[in-house]
């Protein structure tokens, strides 16, 4: 009975395929970018990909998108803004709209195709969805198919998927370029080259926001439809990107370690309990993405020393705060205890720079130093 009903849902939605890309074709004959037909000329009606938009998001719950109507959504990008905007929203309607788990799935893959590999002016569009505080089209956390066992199984990687694609966003606006894409390759390698100019608080921010984004791809579902070639296309995407955040988070990393004499005991903190929440992800990310074992050994490797080295400094910075505060307890007066601060180990006495890098930067010897010390 189930095969049979799954059978019929396959067969339904062929049909369903099959006339709702037959309307789109008598609507708008001329095809993506074409100069007739339509009244929508030049690819700007709202009608334009709409077409190529059905072909990507069909029925089927076992074949992904092909790659020629994935790269025909694409061409969007290489007309208007206005085109790109329609293109985005007649994308983000259809996840909404549908209540079938392979199209949503399909849905997200687009949206996870114009990350990697849309024009600059897609990926603008995109960020709209939620940033621009109006409705959020990847909040799928009520999506439910029930019709057959399959459908049930792949709604709760439409769930995650969106919900993964969500948090995607969120971290490239704060990284200000798309982790993974080809059109932001000279935005990270410029942000790479200037990282030591970067603040700490701004540093410690992405940190957490490349963390957050980790953390939501080891809530990828545990279920047979990894075997489903449309979820290995979703895999395939989710391990690029992972690779991209390992390579954001190791730059960081790596900066911080250079930076030790200049972070703040609240700031050494910060960074330690972000570290430790990263490796707790370990377990989790190694079955994962057992292929790149290879590339994320050092990556871990360097996460644990950095995190050693940052705790060591932290214990440190402890002790001295507690030695402050039993001096204070016992009525040391402010004049006694300054000639105390004038070494320039002390924090409170040195000009602080982003990065320990600067060598000769990070303290100077003040010129009243000497005089000072003379009332010691």
């Amino acid at each position: 009975m189930g095969r049979r009903a799954t059978k019929l849902k396959d067969l339904l939605g062929m049909m369903k395929d099959k006339a709702s890309q037959g309307k789109a074709a008598l609507l708008h004959p001329s095809g993506p970018g074409g100069g007739g037909g339509g009244g929508g000329g030049g690819g700007g009606s709202p009608l334009s990909f709409h077409l190529p938009l059905l072909r990507a998001t069909t029925h089927d719950p076992l074949a992904p998108p092909k790659p020629k109507h994935l790269d025909l959504l694409l061409s969007a990008g290489h007309s208007s803004r206005a085109t790109a905007s329609l293109l985005v929203l007649a994308l983000m309607d259809r996840l909404q709209s549908t209540r079938d788990a392979s199209v949503a799935a399909k849905c997200l893959i687009a949206v996870h195709h114009i990350v990697h590999r849309g024009s600059f002016i897609l990926q603008d569009q995109l960020s709209v969805y939620p940033a621009s505080g109006g409705r959020n089209y990847l909040n799928l956390s009520k999506f439910r198919d029930e019709t057959t066992p399959l459908m049930w199984e792949l709604s709760s990687w439409v769930r995650w998927y969106a919900r993964y694609l969500e948090s995607l966003l969120s971290t490239s606006r704060v990284l200000g370029y798309f982790l993974c894409s080809a059109s932001s390759a000279q935005e990270k390698e410029r942000a790479e080259e200037n990282v030591s100019t970067f603040a700490n608080s701004d540093l410690l921010k992405e940190l957490d926001s490349l963390v957050d984004l980790i953390e939501e791809t080891c809530k990828i579902p545990d279920s047979l439809c990894q075997d489903n070639e449309l979820i290995r296309t979703v895999t395939v995407f989710v391990s690029e990107d992972y690779l991209s955040a390992m390579e954001a988070i190791l730059i960081r990393v790596r900066e911080f370690g250079h930076r030790l004499s200049c972070l703040s005991f609240g700031e050494l903190v910060e960074l330690v309990c972000a570290l430790r929440r990263l490796e707790r992800f370990k377990e989790r990310l190694s079955p994962l993405f057992s292929h790149k074992v290879a590339a994320s050994e050092g990556f871990w490797i360097a996460v644990a020393e950095t995190r050693a080295k940052l705790e060591s400094q932290r214990e440190a910075g402890s002790v001295s705060v507690r030695s402050s505060s039993e001096e204070k307890r016992v009525g040391v007066s402010e004049s006694a205890r300054f000639g105390g601060r004038i070494p320039m180990s002390s924090s409170h006495d040195s000009i602080r720079f982003s990065s320990g890098r600067i060598v000769g930067l990070n303290r100077y010897n003040l010129p009243f130093q000497e005089s000072v010390e003379l009332f010691a």
